[in-house]
């Protein structure tokens, strides 16, 4: 199985010219883009090495940031609802276990996007988060 993660690791740093700064022990991860001065573009993520569906699914929720593009939702919260979907869309692609565990993380983090977007005094919810609330 591990040789299908390096492989996913691979195919998904290349397609997406994304650079991972740093492989991240904890199960958290941060996806940005940097552009310079003469107009050229690094794009950047810290995630969890893929080791399991967990790891897995939070690396490819960093490349979603990118594969997605950044400011093509206005809602952060929804930016992440879709990464979070266009994640579990790989890994179904793949055939790569996608557990109830990795549901349960999921749900936690969009519950938890949600919760900062009323924080920040969002006053409409898109449909797809209401679940979330």
């Amino acid at each position: 199985m591990q040789q299908r993660y390096d492989a996913l690791v691979d195919q998904m740093k290349q397609t997406y010219g994304v650079r991972v700064r740093k492989w991240r022990s904890s199960s958290t991860g941060c996806a940005w883009l940097v552009r310079y001065a003469d107009g050229t573009e690094s794009k950047l993520i810290e995630a969890p090495y893929p080791k399991g569906p967990i790891s897995c699914a939070i690396f490819l929720h960093e490349i979603a940031h990118h594969a997605i593009g950044f400011g093509r939702y206005r809602l952060r919260c929804l930016e992440e609802y879709e990464a979070w979907r266009w994640a579990l869309d790989v890994m179904r692609a793949q055939r790569l276990n996608v557990t109830p565990a990795v549901h349960q993380r999921i749900a936690e983090s969009l519950r938890y996007a949600v919760r900062k977007a009323r924080n920040r005094g969002l006053k409409m919810l898109p449909d797809e988060l209401r679940p979330y609330v």
